[in-house]
């Protein structure tokens, strides 16, 4: 491994800056609107009115002629989820063309974690699951997500006094989390697949990309493609998120000359409020909605699926990724930037096992909704998320003050 040049968290280029401040203006909000999407789900899910809510999760709309008459719980999965990992690609794209994984230096550390990150919650899970009779390995990939929204509404209200660039390490590790998961979910969830159509989606892709690339951004022209991108992936087998990432990476995300900000930056501040505040919040509305009455809860601790998604995202998530950027300090011989402690790391860590968005898509892919282990999945999920953010918010929240303090004193 390369030797780094620079502490670790000790500075920002000026578009990783650029990408931390897009990125922060706009997520808190959104992870509240989250929270209160799926508030909404459970508390209606548990009330007298939960047949109502079965009802309108279940109604199909679309057209049968092409395959898309779907639920309104499938549209908001595979459609309404489109739109967000359309954002995590131009946050990516972004990411790898002018912030913090455009060098190796510093992209090294971000990258490796995410991976411990992800290695060491599916070994809990795989580790619980293959030993238990009633076992389901299939979701392994379940605690292996960590949530941008949620994680980053957290991170707005303890991590004030934090070091930006360790709030840049928080967002940058959690757009390649979800670029894993979106790996993991192309590769391993996907039953059957019909090339035919997955050429053309990737033709509809490169057109996107080709029209961008000579400036033409006409919305009645591109939208309309993306969406036939979007039409295309789908009849593949693939999941049709996928197409969402695939157009976000064919966006160009350097300006051209004469303009002030690239296609990606523009793109995704048009398309981040749609994706923070409408898109996500109604998915977690029709996914997180479990009623936990008649024995569920007791059940789902009794769950082999339910006890190593917990474990995955509240023990795994902060050991892989704190062990991951040990790792590469040893390696390379560069400790962390003055002032900074492995505490500030431990509570990123920890931090990022609030699954929660991806989570609940993957369970779903897992199990199936609706299915009894489906629904053990997402109380542990749930459950999960919110002691993750009380302890990385708490242990941040303490950073935050000293860090602020220091920072007072030396003035």
């Amino acid at each position: 491994m390369d030797r780094l040049r620079s502490p670790l968290f000790s500075r920002l280029s000026p578009g990783g800056v650029r990408n931390l401040l897009d990125t922060l203006r706009l997520e808190s909000t959104g992870g509240t609107l989250l929270l209160i999407g799926a508030a909404i789900a459970i508390i209606w899910a548990n009330s007298p009115w939960a047949e109502a809510y079965e009802h309108l999760r279940e109604l199909h709309v679309g057209p049968a002629a092409l395959h898309l008459d779907l639920s309104l719980h499938a549209w908001a999965a595979d459609g309404l989820l489109a739109i967000f990992f359309f954002v995590v690609g131009l946050e990516l794209k972004r990411e790898i063309v002018t912030g913090e994984l455009r060098r190796p230096a510093t992209a090294i550390v971000p990258v490796v974690a995410a991976v411990g990150g992800m290695v060491v919650p599916a070994a809990f899970y795989l580790a619980i699951n293959l030993a238990a009779v009633d076992g389901a390995p299939r979701g392994w990939a379940v605690p292996t997500a960590t949530d941008i929204a949620f994680a980053v509404a957290v991170l707005a209200i303890v991590g004030k006094g934090l070091p930006n660039a360790l709030r840049a390490f928080l967002l940058t590790l959690a757009v390649v989390d979800d670029l894993l998961a979106i790996i993991v979910i192309a590769i391993f969830y996907t039953d059957t697949v019909s090339f035919g159509w997955l050429a053309a989606a990737f033709a509809a892709v490169a057109l996107f990309g080709f029209l961008l690339r000579r400036g033409i951004t006409t919305p009645w022209l591109l939208v309309p493609l993306g969406v036939i991108a979007w039409v295309f992936m789908h009849s593949s087998g693939i999941h049709a998120t996928i197409a969402g990432v695939l157009l976000g990476l064919a966006t160009p995300a350097l300006a051209r000359r004469g303009e002030k900000e690239s296609l990606a930056e523009h793109f995704e501040h048009r398309w981040r409020p749609v994706s923070a505040g409408f898109a996500v919040p109604i998915f977690a509305l029709f996914a997180a909605g479990v009623a936990v009455g008649g024995g569920v809860l007791g059940e789902a601790l009794a769950d082999p699926v339910a006890q190593a998604i917990a474990l995955g995202l509240v023990l795994g998530k902060p050991i892989g990724i704190v062990g991951a950027t040990y790792l590469v300090s040893r390696s390379s011989h560069v400790g962390l930037a003055r002032g900074l402690s492995w505490w500030d790391v431990v509570g990123v860590g920890a931090l990022a096992g609030i699954g929660f968005t991806v989570s609940l898509l993957v369970a779903e892919l897992a199990f199936g909704p609706g299915s009894a282990q489906d629904d053990h999945a997402k109380v542990a999920i749930l459950g999960a998320s919110l002691a993750a953010a009380i302890v990385g918010g708490t242990i941040l929240a303490a950073r935050g003050r000293i860090h602020a303090e220091a920072s007072a004193s030396s003035r």
